[in-house]
């Protein structure tokens, strides 16, 4: 058994005095691991990090074994993430989230395009924390948990005033919509709705959001164990960093 694939990397450890484990995350042939053979060496070390993405080819005797990867590097995310202490929370928080919630050897070739782009702005701190916050959302709806904000679940398309999420659901309220229940809501932050400015309260806010359907619908369904603690760490980050400054 062999293919070949472009994949994003997410985690390595060692394996034996030489070799290396990797799980990447292809377009085609999903979450996959593989030995590295002289995957600790000087050589490939620099390669072999966390955001980089690598030419793959993979080859096994059964499609049921964990096979042999040989890589060629393509272009990495580390060098820049690890110049700034906000970028490798986030590229943290994308990998471990990825590993967390896919299935192995699955294909989800829309996530995998979203997830190499959200990478490749990592140099680009004033955008970066907004287009995690929107890949957050694309995470969700891939994976059957996406949220409808585009119409009213109480008034339909009567409101334009959407101000809220019920958590239960997914599905937007507005204030009017709303009324008394509205206590009993998840605040809709317009950052959530809008690719514009938003100041790191309303990005909170909307981490606040994905991060309970994340933990309460996903997590318990697909994966049965809490989210991973690097997403908290980036939303926290995110959080004392915002102080007065906006992103978008």
């Amino acid at each position: 058994m062999d293919w070949r694939d472009q994949g994003i990397l997410l985690s390595v450890r060692p394996h034996g005095e030489t070799s290396a484990i990797i799980e990447v995350l292809t377009r085609e042939h999903g979450l996959h691991a593989g030995v590295v053979r002289g995957g600790v060496s000087r050589r490939m070390t620099p390669i072999l990090q966390p955001g980089a993405e690598l030419d793959l080819a993979w080859r096994a005797r059964l499609e049921a074994h964990i096979g042999a990867f040989t890589v060629e590097p393509l272009s990495t995310s580390a060098a820049v993430a690890m110049g700034d202490r906000l970028a490798l929370a986030g590229l943290n928080a994308v990998t471990a989230l990825l590993r967390f919630s896919l299935p192995e050897r699955e294909a989800h070739p829309r996530l995998y395009e979203k997830s190499r782009a959200l990478l490749d702005m990592l140099g680009e701190p004033e955008h970066w924390p907004l287009a995690y916050l929107h890949w957050e959302l694309a995470l969700l709806d891939e994976l059957g948990f996406g949220l409808d904000l585009t119409q009213c679940a109480v008034l339909g398309r009567e409101a334009n005033d959407l101000s809220f999420v019920s958590p239960k659901s997914g599905r937007a309220v507005s204030r009017k919509g709303a009324g008394e229940w509205a206590d009993r809501l998840l605040p809709l932050p317009r950052c959530l709705i809008e690719i514009g400015a938003a100041e790191a309260g309303e990005l909170v806010q909307g981490f606040a959001v994905t991060g309970h359907f994340l933990a309460h619908h996903m997590a318990p369904e697909i994966v049965g164990r809490p989210l991973p603690d690097a997403r908290q760490r980036f939303v926290d980050l995110v959080a004392r960093r915002g102080g007065d400054t906006r992103q978008g």
